[in-house]
């Protein structure tokens, strides 16, 4: 097989593992014996279950990433509609990864190698929203801070929806407002930087 087919195999099986175990069940070892491959063929592709981890965060990260390219190009040039955008390809690609992000988010959080891969992968996410929402703010800027707040905000209610103690087009137009609101705030100059 070759390598790149390999490798999907091998991230396809290790989602299987986290949906039907959870990521405590997720070793190297395992993966190669749910897999039909030796173990050397999984170290070769991941190096450590750490190595592993961040592999499938990415990959969720990509998914998520190309998710809003796409609804955003497909989209009216207007705060609600790309604010529209962000809450819920944000919210849709949290609950179409189900349980087995949250528990790959989890371990994420484990070590501070792990908790690097996410980080970056949120500043990579802070930063695409900048670009897109800095049109409609009067000052043009989106401070740190209006984009950690939206991030707290897009994970709080993906999470809650993700958990049925909402339902999706709750936490979509909760986050709807709560971006609208962080962008209009600059219309009459106020920061949270200030």
């Amino acid at each position: 097989m070759a390598r790149r087919d390999r490798h999907r195999q091998l991230l396809d099986v290790a989602w299987w593992v986290v949906r039907e175990n959870g990521t405590d069940a997720l070793t190297l070892g395992r993966l190669a014996e749910q897999a039909g491959v030796t173990k050397p063929v999984v170290y070769d592709h991941f190096g450590t279950r750490s190595g592993l981890l961040a592999a499938l965060y990415h990959e969720y990260d990509a998914r998520q990433s190309a998710l809003l390219d796409a609804a955003l190009a497909a989209s009216a040039p207007t705060l609600a509609e790309q604010a529209a955008v962000i809450a819920s390809s944000h919210i849709e690609c949290v609950l179409s990864g189900g349980r087995e992000i949250t528990d790959v988010t989890a371990a994420l959080a484990g070590s501070p190698e792990l908790e690097r891969v996410r980080r970056e992968c949120e500043v990579a996410f802070m930063e695409k929203c900048r670009a897109v929402l800095a049109p409609f703010a009067g000052d043009g800027t989106i401070t740190p801070a209006d984009l950690r707040a939206m991030l707290g905000a897009a994970e709080a209610l993906s999470h809650a929806a993700a958990t049925g103690e909402i339902n999706a087009v709750q936490a979509q137009d909760v986050l709807v407002a709560t971006i609208i609101a962080l962008v209009d705030r600059h219309q009459a100059g106020e920061t949270l930087d200030a």
